[in-house]
């Protein structure tokens, strides 16, 4: 992988910090059914609840809507990705090769998980599965490769 697609090391900060906030609002929201916190807003979303062909279509209308899990979401993937994707201090190649390998391998874990989804979770079961998908390769990657470094890094230590 190149060093030319990553993101300074300086916001790797700030994704650690977007992603601990995302992931501790997005566990309060499961502990209360998504009702607290609830921040209302009036939204304008591009395709409504009831968008269909012989219904009347909420989409393009404004509304009020608590956004505190789309916020949730966007601090989640906005610091993965600075996160995941940020610059090693000391990048070189033998880092761009782990971060490579740790990508693939979330990427099969990843699938594994939703293949297995498919076949045994059904229903709304099924819903919050895949939205809890959006951010597995992400956070598999994050746990995969850091943890790849650690082992490293604590190795090499050991051989001083």
């Amino acid at each position: 992988m190149k060093a030319r697609y990553l993101f300074p090391h300086k916001y790797k900060k700030v994704g650690w910090t977007l992603f601990v906030i995302g992931l501790i609002l997005g566990v309060i929201l499961l502990l209360n059914d998504f009702e607290t916190p609830s921040w209302e807003m009036n939204v304008f979303p591009l395709i409504g609840e009831k968008a269909g062909l012989f219904v009347e279509n909420e989409s393009m209308v404004w509304s009020s809507n608590n956004i505190t899990d789309e916020l949730a979401s966007i601090l989640l993937i906005v610091g993965g990705v600075l996160l995941a994707f940020s610059k090693a201090k000391d990048e070189d190649e033998f880092i761009s090769k782990i971060r490579m390998e740790s990508l693939i391998w979330a990427t099969y874990v990843n699938y594994i998980v939703l293949l297995l989804t498919v076949l045994f979770v059904f229903d709304m079961a099924f819903f919050n599965v895949l939205i809890y998908n959006m951010f597995t390769i992400l956070i598999f990657f994050i746990l995969r490769f850091h943890y790849v470094l650690y082992k490293t890094k604590k190795s090499l230590s050991y051989e001083e």
